[in-house]
């Protein structure tokens, strides 16, 4: 069930989504971003901002041009801390006076194991992490914000990054990176762990909701249904990785191009993590063992 590449918002121009609810596309496209981050507008006379996005003076004036009279951003949150995401918040609130509120900096939330690949040296992949980042506030799952005739619920939602929060809305839920229509959300470690992303996939599955509001491309409109496609691809996934596997060693290099047989050589590097966010995953359930100690480098085989 993957959505066709179809979604193509006006850059810089809020548009109501829903009651409550408008987007403003920031210009930012890549092969990371899609067409480029959303930020969402909450309310109707105090404003709450969600994912301001990345450093950019033009999404900045298009964030505030937004506000029609009589509003003001009261809140600023933020679903996770990658560049493309997080670092215009602190440059909104020097603006606006409005506070930042996020579940931490850049390392709230890491998984043990994926700290410890990082104090062994594993660099990050991906958007890029914002490790300059740090919230006035931070939020814990569950906890509600409320503002002038809106409320927002913080769902801690790790796996796509460690500080990943998710917001319900009414009977939206604005996803952030962990649930995206245009493609399956990257997973790489160590700044995504795919046992927490499969956990946080599960989790939410079990909450009602119309529509998925995500950080890149158009609203989801059959969340659940969108959820068991990301559950079932990261499956299928495995069964190739185990199979490659069945009755010999391999390293993330060789696994990769058997199974990303059609994948573009410049997007290998990103397949691999893929794939090292996979194994990691099996060894933790015991299901490969790897030469020496758990790493990028290592050859991994069946237990």
């Amino acid at each position: 069930m993957q959505a066709p590449d179809t979604f193509d918002a006006p850059v810089g121009q809020a548009e109501w989504m829903q009651e409550g609810l408008r987007r403003i596309l920031a210009p930012n496209p890549s092969p990371m971003t899609y067409r480029g981050t959303n930020t969402y507008l909450i309310g109707e006379r105090d404003i709450a901002v969600v994912d301001p996005g990345p450093d950019s003076a033009a999404h900045l004036q298009a964030i505030l041009d937004a506000l029609e009279p009589g509003q003001r951003i009261s809140h600023i949150l933020v679903t996770h801390a990658h560049l493309d995401h997080s670092p215009l918040a602190r440059r909104l609130s020097d603006v606006t006076d409005a506070p930042v509120l996020a579940y931490g900096d850049h390392l709230a939330g890491r998984s043990a194991v994926m700290t410890q690949l990082a104090a062994d040296g594993m660099a990050g992949g991906g958007e890029g992490v914002d490790a300059t980042f740090r919230p006035d506030q931070t939020l814990a799952d569950g906890e509600v914000v409320t503002g002038d005739g809106w409320q927002l619920q913080a769902l801690w939602t790790p796996g796509h990054f460690g500080n990943h929060l998710s917001f319900v809305f009414g009977e939206a839920i604005l996803t952030g990176d962990l649930v995206m229509g245009w493609a399956s959300s990257l997973v790489s470690p160590p700044d995504g762990d795919l046992t927490d992303f499969m956990r946080s996939c599960e989790q939410l599955r079990q909450r009602p909701a119309e529509v998925y509001h995500a950080g890149h491309g158009a609203p989801i409109e059959a969340p659940h249904a969108r959820l068991d496609w990301l559950l079932s691809h990261r499956r299928s996934r495995e069964s190739q990785i185990l199979a490659a596997l069945d009755g010999q060693g391999a390293d993330v290099s060789s696994l990769t191009r058997e199974i990303y047989t059609d994948t573009p050589a410049a997007l290998l590097p990103a397949a691999e993590r893929n794939v090292f966010a996979h194994l990691v995953d099996l060894y933790g359930k015991n299901t490969v063992s790897c030469e020496g100690e758990l790493s990028f480098k290592a050859r991994f085989s069946l237990r």
